[in-house]
């Protein structure tokens, strides 16, 4: 039995909410951007190659987004996910710069029942990509900033950075 592995490249990047971790594949898709002390977060392994070289458009990126000068990224991104997770995640990338949904909005768009708003609420909560999937950008059914992997406090700062709130 031969077991396969892939080398998972990363690099840190700078950013207001201190170094960013990024991870992609060889092929330079972007697998994870976790922020310090974030519920979940990856943090490096042995065996993985520090290399910025597949993270070059992903730092540019962010850096203009933290400038407040892009609002939408295009990267190419790889995640592995349930079916369900995936689906949440791709409503995720439709909620566009500046706006928020909520969790029941996230289950609408993806045909879920209202029922499975905890499931989404998970799917969320699993997002490997802070920042660049939009997962800061739900909110609770009352208008209430609930959770968020990289601290509510984060959550807050970018929804400003946004507009969404007010200094």
């Amino acid at each position: 039995m031969s077991t396969t592995t892939t080398t998972v490249y990363w690099t840190s990047a700078d950013s207001p909410f201190g170094p960013l971790l990024l991870t992609a594949t060889p092929a330079g898709e972007l697998t994870s951007l976790s922020v310090p002390g974030q519920k979940g977060g990856r943090t490096v392994q042995d065996g993985w190659r520090r290399d910025p070289g597949p993270f070059r458009a992903a730092e540019e990126q962010l850096a203009a987004y933290f400038a407040g000068e892009l609002e939408e990224f295009r990267l190419a991104v790889r995640t592995a996910g349930t079916p369900f997770r995936e689906k949440v995640w791709a409503a995720l990338d439709d909620v566009p710069y500046g706006a928020t949904v909520t969790y029941g909005e996230i289950a609408a768009r993806i045909g879920a029942p209202r029922a499975a708003v905890r499931a989404v609420g998970g799917a969320i909560g699993a997002n490997p990509l802070l920042v660049v999937r939009p997962c800061h950008r739900v909110i609770g059914s009352d208008g209430s900033l609930t959770g968020y992997a990289g601290g509510l406090e984060r959550k807050v700062r970018l929804l400003t950075h946004e507009g969404v709130l007010r200094p």
